[in-house]
């Protein structure tokens, strides 16, 4: 790679906005890739701040193997405050690195690529965990949905759900923000608002908050095949977890950082709660117990970042909308 190329967040939310399938398409075969041992994923690091300590940026390093072939690093910041300002809570670039060289050969503006991975895993999850996977056109049962948190993570899931065949024709949506719920509500046919009770009552909830430390008590009532898309890791009480089979992305990972996975190895002092991860779960690797709810806490993977913005590049490139820099690299 001898060129640099930028990619700005409008040419990337065009491109994802027509790829969701290939987006679907290329989470599923990474968590493979993954699963079998074709990447390097190390810790995710923390930058905190005394003084706004709900605020963090964090840098995700990783390879992935493959027809990818692709090293790179995510650097993501969530600034809950920001909303306050009229601006997203989130904001990243993603810096994809060449395997053979390791020359930067490009930076893309990644939040939209951030929440369309993010997305997809749970969309993924959902019809894997739910019976319906891989999608083939017809739609699973109805089924009712309920999202905690109302903010662009939780829309974005909602339409990759859509993507993956999940219905979202009986929606409840829970925010501290009850504007904020209304509008995510105004994106689904008949979707209404509702309490946190009427949310943790759909058959699948979908949980896309801030939350630092968990409020979902450890007596909620979870029932027999319900399952639920832990997005945000730190809303419910590990007790739950500990009566519900449980999937993750990568074990090492999700059981880190206080989340209620964490929390639940502390509490027990060991791992045994945890069933397998989604990949095992595609390969069909893993038993879950039809008489337990399913939990699936997803830590976030670098390497779907380098997946999914290597597709946003490739398809920027090809649409001529990739802006070169010229001389970026001296000599």
């Amino acid at each position: 790679m001898s060129e640099f190329h930028v990619v700005p967040g409008v040419v990337a939310d065009d491109i994802l906005a027509a790829a969701q399938g290939r987006v679907v398409d290329i989470v599923a075969e990474t968590y493979l890739l993954h699963d079998a041992g074709h990447s390097i994923n190390p810790d995710s690091y923390f930058l905190r701040f005394p003084d706004k300590p709900d605020s963090r940026i964090i840098a995700l390093p990783a390879y992935l193997g493959g027809s990818v072939d692709t090293a790179g690093i995510k650097w993501i910041s969530s600034f809950p405050g920001n909303h306050d300002r009229g601006i997203p809570r989130a904001s990243a670039v993603l810096i994809l690195n060449d395997y053979a060289t390791g020359r930067p050969y490009a930076c893309l503006e990644s939040a939209g690529i951030s929440a369309a991975r993010t997305a997809a895993s749970a969309a993924i999850a959902a019809a894997v965990l739910g019976g319906t996977w891989p999608p083939d056109g017809t739609a699973p049962a109805p089924r009712s949905v309920g999202f905690v948190g109302t903010g662009v993570i939780a829309s974005t899931i909602g339409r990759y759900l859509r993507q993956v065949g999940v219905p979202l024709d009986d929606v409840v949506c829970h925010d501290l923000e009850p504007a904020r719920a209304a509008r995510l509500a105004a994106e689904f046919d008949g979707a209404g608002t509702g309490s946190l009770a009427d949310a943790l009552d759909r058959d699948l909830v979908v949980f896309a908050t801030t939350a630092g430390t968990p409020y979902v008590p450890a007596d909620t009532p979870l029932r027999p095949g319900q399952l639920v898309l832990n997005v945000s890791l730190r809303d419910l009480a590990p007790e739950l977890l500990l009566r519900a089979n449980n999937v993750v992305d990568d074990v090492d990972h999700c059981l880190k950082a206080q989340t209620s996975p964490h929390l639940a190895e502390q509490l027990t002092g060991t791992r045994e709660f945890v069933n397998g991860t989604l990949g095992q779960v595609l390969r069909g690797d893993v038993t879950l117990d039809p008489g337990l709810p399913t939990i699936f806490s997803p830590f976030g993977l670098g390497v779907l970042d380098i997946a999914v913005g290597s597709v946003v590049l490739a398809e920027a490139l090809a649409a001529g909308r990739a802006v070169t820099v010229p001389g970026f690299f001296p000599g």
